[in-house]
């Protein structure tokens, strides 16, 4: 494949299959790389193939799990890992992130279910992302999710992220939208947050649109457009950290692709100057 990279001032989509003619129609400039669930393209081929081939031909991917759980109880997938070395090799990717969260146990629970903010939890995922990075040949990134329900906390968020990050030698794919909907859920500073976590962790950013089910419940749906307080702190977010590549994540319910566009402007007019 040619080899393609990622700028740090750089605006990114799924590669969804409902936007598939869209994004292969796509002016220059519209967006600049691809995400990937590596889960959903290994071994396709058919037309669907073909295109995700001729895609990586003109943007370069990056790569966002959705199965390998690296908080769960269960031995990490080798096997799978070892196929995504391969994926992520063939395609050239920069850029492998997955959840700070776990989603099987007895098999795959198909969400992404939150860790308890203890010194143990911290030593459980450290050693299976170092583990995770031994057979990728990589580094990891991992991303903070939101959640609903907070098992044990010994410590806050940012605590316990700082020291996985630490402990794994690992890099932070910053979810921004994750980090407001946490802060209303959960009554927490989502400014606290950005202060406290190691600036030179966070090498990407996530920015989506989320459900207003109540004034104190919100929920991550990545199926709506982007809230202007999400946008706001996403622009904190760049002052802290520097503009990173940015994507932004619509999964269902999609709008016109002009208006998605749009969207990637914003971020591209927020990232100037940082």
């Amino acid at each position: 494949m040619t080899s393609l990279t990622t700028p740090r001032a750089s605006v990114g989509l799924g590669l969804r299959r409902g936007l598939m003619k869209d994004l292969q129609a796509a002016a220059a400039g519209d967006f600049d790389f691809l995400e990937v669930a590596p889960e959903n393209w290994i071994g396709i081929g058919g037309a669907h193939g073909a295109a995700l081939r001729a895609l990586a031909e003109r943007y370069p991917l990056s790569c966002h799990g959705l199965s390998l759980s690296l908080g769960g109880p269960a031995p990490l997938d080798v096997g799978f890992l070892k196929e995504v070395r391969l994926f992520l090799d063939h395609y050239n990717v920069p850029l492998y992130s997955e959840h700070l969260s776990y989603c099987s146990d007895d098999g795959h629970l198909y969400d992404l279910l939150p860790l308890p903010f203890t010194e143990e939890a911290v030593h459980h995922v450290a050693a299976r992302i170092r583990q995770a990075q031994d057979i990728l040949g990589r580094r990891l990134a991992v991303e903070n999710v939101s959640y609903y329900a907070a098992p044990r906390q010994d410590m806050d968020e940012v605590t316990f992220t700082n020291a996985v990050l630490r402990e794994a030698d690992c890099d932070l794919l910053l979810d921004v939208n994750n980090l407001y909907v946490n802060s209303i859920n959960h009554g927490v500073d989502p400014q606290t947050f950005l202060a406290g976590i190691e600036a030179g962790r966070v090498v990407a950013m996530h920015v989506a649109g989320h459900f207003d089910e109540s004034d104190t419940l919100k929920i991550d749906t990545h199926g709506a457009s982007v809230k202007p307080v999400v946008w706001s702190l996403l622009a904190e977010a760049y002052a802290r950290f520097g503009a990173q590549p940015t994507l932004l994540e619509r999964d269902f319910n999609f709008p016109a692709f002009a208006e998605l566009v749009a969207e990637l402007q914003t971020i591209r007019r927020l990232a100037q100057g940082f």
